[in-house]
């Protein structure tokens, strides 16, 4: 289990050249956008256009912040993400095109490696005590806003808005946390 600080998340250009990347996580270590197994980041889109293609790659996303946007999705209707919207899994290898509502918004985006991994990612609203299960895999707790202390066998800890919990033996065990965030659970398995 590790702290992922918010200071550390490395920044990188877009696959298309057109925006930045905060990598939060990548599996295995310094892996490339080319040849991750998994990785998890958070991007600001500033204008409309395409999404970088991905082969092989299934992606989820969640609107962090800002008004939203329209995601055309091929072979899909056009779905509106906001800040309010449950995250939208599809696959990446896809042509996406993106309108935004009304300015630039933030996301958080989760890709794994279709060939052999799957993820869910879920968001969780802190107020007070809770407690979280984990599947048993790799699990990414992120503390988007707010702050909050965590325990989990015994190991506790604080995340400030930002910073990540990576945690890479899950094992069906649970995270109990205080505080008030928002926060966001990425869980990656082998499949």
């Amino acid at each position: 289990m590790r702290v992922l600080r918010a200071g550390d998340h490395k920044r990188m250009p877009w696959k298309n050249g057109k925006g930045e990347t905060v990598e939060i996580a990548v599996f295995p270590p310094g892996a490339s956008i080319d040849d991750f197994d998994w990785r998890i980041s958070m991007a600001t889109v500033a204008e409309d256009g395409p999404f970088s293609i991905f082969p092989g790659i299934d992606r989820t996303l969640a609107i962090l912040d800002g008004n939203g946007m329209v995601l055309d999705v091929a072979g899909s209707s056009p779905v509106l993400l906001t800040t309010a919207s449950d995250p939208l899994a599809f696959k990446a290898d896809i042509a996406v095109a993106a309108r935004l509502q009304d300015g630039a918004i933030t996301d958080l985006n989760v890709m794994t490696r279709r060939d052999g991994l799957a993820h869910t990612l879920i968001r969780i609203d802190v107020d007070g005590s809770k407690t979280v299960p984990l599947s048993p895999s790799t699990c990414l707790f992120l503390c988007r806003r707010g702050t909050l202390s965590f325990r989990r066998d015994g190991e506790t800890g604080a995340l400030a808005a930002g910073d990540a919990l990576l945690i890479e033996d899950a094992a069906e065990t649970v995270l109990e946390i205080d505080g008030e965030a928002k926060c966001y659970l990425a869980s990656i398995t082998t499949g």
